[in-house]
């Protein structure tokens, strides 16, 4: 099975050491430490699908350190370049890479490019409402289901739940589909891995957050929607996914983003404005130190995304260097 570029990113790093079940922070990575001379205003600006764990990580940061402020606003990944090339956050938050023209625009304006920062793993989940006996999908029937372009391949349009093979009552019950805006890092993602940068159908109900994704399907019997594993609840289920039919079925679980072997595991990442060869301010430096210590990884956990590994996070460190 082709490996996505997150599964290569992640068995590169791990390559010498064996592939860990990452319910548990890494043991090889430190604890925070705590310095003298932190204070001032902290902005976050961008994903939705990290606005929970900056929000975590804004609440540790500022236990070790009162007197520094935080503001937290997760409207959506697109929205992390501008505040950064406009100086109004420190920190750009988002759940995919930048794009070539979100880098150009940045180094228009400072001559280099902005530092990038892998800070979780995230495993993207379709869901389904609880009650909906639908076990597993495959990429090509759910690129079926939410584009209009079908650039998987998939022969016919798949737009009722008996299309998928579900019988009885469920077999002529419309699907209703639940996404995120154009704004999400999460809507750019899924249009390119998951439908081969196809088109959405115009019938996917945009939504404002991730969680509004998940609440929708929640209440709706024939709801289908993707958002952050972190976002699970009891009301939904995420189900298994296989690249290709006749291949294996793989929930996103940590084992199987780690191995590869789910579809739509990625990295998340927060970027900062550090000008080649000197320091970041000490503020948003000490921050980004907290997010890739012991402490800021229990919270990656804690929040329901997959830790990094300690290879990982000393790469990322060194970054700031």
């Amino acid at each position: 099975m082709k490996k996505n570029l997150l599964t290569a990113a992640v068995v590169a790093v791990l390559s010498a050491q064996s592939v860990f079940a990452a319910v548990e922070v890494d043991s090889k990575i430190g604890s925070y430490e705590k310095t003298s001379g932190v204070s001032g205003q902290l902005s976050s600006i961008g994903s939705d699908t990290l606005n929970n764990l900056m929000t975590y990580w804004s609440e540790g940061f500022t236990k070790i350190y009162p007197i520094v402020k935080t503001q937290v606003e997760g409207k959506g990944s697109s929205t992390a370049p501008p505040a950064l090339i406009e100086g109004i956050a420190q920190l750009g938050p988002m759940s995919r890479k930048m794009k070539s023209k979100e880098i150009d625009d940045f180094v228009e304006k400072y001559g280099y490019k902005p530092t990038e920062i892998r800070v979780a793993i995230d495993s993207l989940a379709v869901y389904v409402n609880k009650d909906n006996p639908v076990e597993q999908l495959t990429m090509e029937e759910v690129d079926a289901i939410f584009s209009k372009s079908r650039n998987k391949g998939y022969p016919t349009d798949i737009t009722t739940w008996g299309h998928v093979g579900l019988a009885g009552e469920w077999a002529d019950k419309p699907m209703s589909l639940y996404g995120r805006n154009s704004a999400s890092g999460t809507y750019g993602y899924f249009k390119e891995h998951t439908l081969g940068k196809g088109d959405y159908k115009d019938t996917v109900k945009e939504q404002p957050g991730s969680a509004s994704v998940v609440q929708g399907v929640e209440k709706d019997l024939g709801g289908i929607g993707y958002s952050g594993i972190g976002y699970k609840t009891s009301g939904v289920k995420a189900i298994a996914l296989a690249n290709k039919s006749g291949e294996p079925y793989y929930e996103p679980s940590i084992e199987n983003a780690i191995s590869g072997n789910y579809p739509l595991a990625r990295y998340l990442y927060v970027y900062v404005n550090k000008k080649p060869g000197e320091q970041l301010d000490k503020l948003t430096y000490e921050f980004v130190k907290y997010v890739l210590s012991r402490e800021g990884q229990e919270s990656v956990i804690k929040d329901g995304y997959i830790s990094l590994s300690a290879d990982v996070v000393e790469a990322e460190l060194e970054k700031l260097r």
